[in-house]
Formats: structure tokens, C-alpha cells, sequence
């Protein structure tokens, strides 16, 4: 039996040796703040004592819209969108938990309360009264559940490619979340995490492919790598994440605009099908030819469609909200 042993060894040996020359290390902090954290970026301290990474542009007496990226994303993604909604609104967005500059939350909490009570915070910390609330793929799902739990805070609520309705997916997928949700080959992925593998996840999820681009790419994987944030991914993808019912989307009080790509191969059409019909006042806009961030795949034409809802919506509002004469 020996001979099973000493070839145990030999593979073990070799193994732990790949891992050392594979191994991409965490990028560094400052040079990361350099890189993406210029302004407008800033770190906002919230009650608790944890820094953020924030982005807050457009006038200040706006009405305003607050942004949330989805899984392994940052707030660059809506960049595409704060460049033309800062005309008119003040745009909020920032790195949730675990992502882009803000990094790994001290609690190690990943639990979708944790995810919501941190929008709570920022908006106290940026001294926000009422807002409309957007978020795409996992951000969506922490907006939806939000909107339920605190729905006088909100003057809407938006849903692009939102996760958390109860819908088969059909296809492949990502690669790399699929890769990640497995115990030890996520965990070993996670040290290694070539490029190419962040390359072929961000092609997956898009249709228009342009967007797929090597700043885009390098950003990705560079934030993937940001100190505590691969940690943070793993325990993220270990945390039951529960999805909605058709009684609790019954239950909704804040005006919805639904959007979505529908060729999204992450979160179905059908999704954001679940999500019209279930939500009251619910209003549905779908994109042809395109994926999961129509944001960025179709970001003109998303944000026309946002800003005619927005208008339309807080006009109603405003009128609804007036003292009667």
C-alpha cells in the first residue's frame, strides 16, 4: 500500500505547487482607489464605522435615483446611465458588500437583510428622504425586497434583469458562477481566477457584445481580486439567497418599472414576465437582441425609457402628495 500513499504524496505535492505558480494575487488597494476611485468617487463613512465607495452626481435639490449592481459587479456599470440621468437627477450608486472598492464587510454578512439594511445606511448617510430605488441582476432582488419592507422611502421602484422571481433557468449560464457555487473547485477558482475566465463570464451575460470590452474586462477581474472581495464572493455564494412569492410581489405599494434584455441567459424574459404580472402598477419594458445589462447594452434607449417613466411617475406622485386646496 505504500506505493498508493507515496503516489497520494506526489499528486498532493504537485498540486499544492500549481496552486502557488497558478495563484493570481489580491490586487493592491491603492493603486485600485487610483485606478477607479477618482472623482466623482468618494469614501462615505456610515453609522457603523465601514467606509464605502460611493458616487453621488447630478443637482442636489433633484429628485433622486439610487443604483444597485448585481453579483460581481461594481458601480461602474452604471456609468453608461449617470452620465446622461445627472442632467436631471442626482444619481446615487455605490459598491455593495463584498464588491469593487468598498470591499469585504467587516460582519461577513452576505444575507439578503444584511444587503438591505445597507441601503438604509447610505441613504442616512447621504441625508436622502425619498428616492426611487433601481438594481440590476442581485441588486434588483435586494431593491424588491427593500421596496417591501420599506416602501414610504420610495418614490419607485426599478427592476432591470432583477434576480429572485420563481423561474426555471434554462441554458448553460455563466460559467463562472456556475464554477463558483461548487464547494472546493469554487474556493480553488477563486485563487486562480485566470482573465480569460472573467472574459468569457462577461461575454456570457451580454448579448451586444461591444460592451465586452478589455478596460471592461481588466476592471471585472481586477475588482474580483480587490483585497477581501474573493473571500467575500465564497461566503456570499455558501449564503441561501430566497427568492419572492406571488403573494409578497401581491403586496407591493411602490410604482415598478420592469426592465429587461431578452436574451438574458442569466435571468430569463420570463422573470421579468413574473415580475409584471404579479406586481401592482407595474409597468413592462423589454429589449430585443438584448442580455442581462441593458444598462450597458442598450444604455441610450434604457435610459430614455427610465427617464419617461421617472417623469411620468413622480409627476403622478407629486400630484397625489399635494395638500388639497
Amino acid at each position: 500500500m505504500k506505493w498508493v500513499f507515496r503516489i497520494f504524496a506526489a499528486v498532493l505535492v504537485i498540486g499544492v505547487i500549481a496552486f502557488l505558480f497558478l495563484r493570481t494575487p489580491d490586487t493592491d488597494r491603492d493603486e485600485m482607489w487610483a485606478k477607479y476611485g477618482s472623482a466623482p468617487s468618494q469614501a462615505v463613512t456610515l453609522a457603523d464605522g465601514r467606509e464605502i465607495h460611493v458616487r453621488d452626481e447630478g443637482p442636489r435639490d433633484a429628485p433622486v435615483i439610487v443604483l444597485l449592481h448585481g453579483s460581481n459587479a461594481d458601480l461602474h456599470t452604471w456609468q453608461p446611465w449617470a452620465e446622461i440621468l445627472r442632467e436631471d437627477y442626482r444619481v446615487v450608486r455605490y459598491d455593495q458588500r463584498g464588491h469593487g472598492l468598498t470591499g469585504a464587510a467587516p460582519d461577513a454578512e452576505f444575507t439578503r437583510a444584511a444587503f438591505v439594511a445597507d441601503v438604509d445606511a447610505v441613504a442616512d448617510a447621504l441625508a436622502l428622504d425619498t428616492f426611487t430605488l433601481a438594481g440590476n441582476s442581485m441588486g434588483g432582488w435586494i431593491a424588491m425586497a427593500y421596496a417591501l419592507e420599506d416602501p414610504e422611502r420610495l418614490d419607485g421602484l426599478v427592476l432591470v434583469d432583477a434576480s429572485g422571481a420563481p423561474i426555471e433557468r434554462e441554458g448553460s449560464g455563466n460559467l463562472a458562477f456556475k464554477l463558483a457555487t461548487m464547494p472546493v473547485v469554487g474556493t480553488g477558482l477563486s485563487q486562480v481566477l485566470p482573465r480569460s475566465l472573467v472574459a468569457k463570464s462577461l461575454s456570457q451575460s451580454v448579448s451586444n457584445q461591444a460592451v465586452v470590452t478589455d478596460a471592461a474586462i481588466d476592471r471585472y477581474w481586477e475588482m474580483a481580486r480587490y483585497p477581501g472581495n474573493r473571500a467575500a464572493t465564497r461566503k456570499r455564494f455558501g449564503t441561501p439567497r430566497e427568492g419572492f412569492t406571488a403573494e409578497q410581489a401581491a403586496t407591493m405599494s411602490v410604482p415598478t418599472l420592469v426592465m429587461w434584455g431578452k436574451e438574458d441567459a442569466l435571468v430569463p424574459f420570463a422573470g421579468g414576465q413574473w415580475y409584471a404580472e404579479n406586481i401592482p402598477n407595474a409597468t413592462l419594458v423589454a429589449y430585443d437582441g438584448i442580455g442581462h445589462i441593458p444598462m450597458e447594452e442598450t444604455p441610450e434607449r434604457s435610459a430614455a425609457d427610465l427617464s419617461e417613466w421617472l417623469a411620468e411617475n413622480l409627476s403622478t406622485r407629486n400630484t397625489e402628495t399635494e395638500e388639497p386646496q
